[in-house]
């Protein structure tokens, strides 16, 4: 009997193993000021021009990368966004 509970506890525990996987944002050190301002210089090479990078990275720094702009969401961007 206690054999079958220790192979029974083995296979439980590999099995857990294998269903758990790991987040890579905690595992590399999440900085969500980092990402904000790499996604401003990321909007900045793909709009040129009409993107207003530098109050973007301002953006970033004033809210410590709470609010991460995605450069195909223009709900993020807009307030980024000159007319020319």
């Amino acid at each position: 009997m206690a054999k079958f509970a220790f192979f029974l506890a083995a296979v439980t525990l590999l099995l857990g193993l294998q269903v758990t996987s790991g987040n890579p944002a905690i595992a590399t050190g999440y900085d969500p000021m980092g990402i904000c301002i790499e996604n401003c210089a990321q909007c900045k090479k793909m709009l040129g021009p009409w993107f207003e990078g530098q109050l973007c990275a301002d953006t970033c720094i004033k809210f410590k990368g709470k609010l991460i702009p995605d450069c195909e969401d223009l709900g993020s961007i807009s307030p980024f966004l000159n007319k020319l």
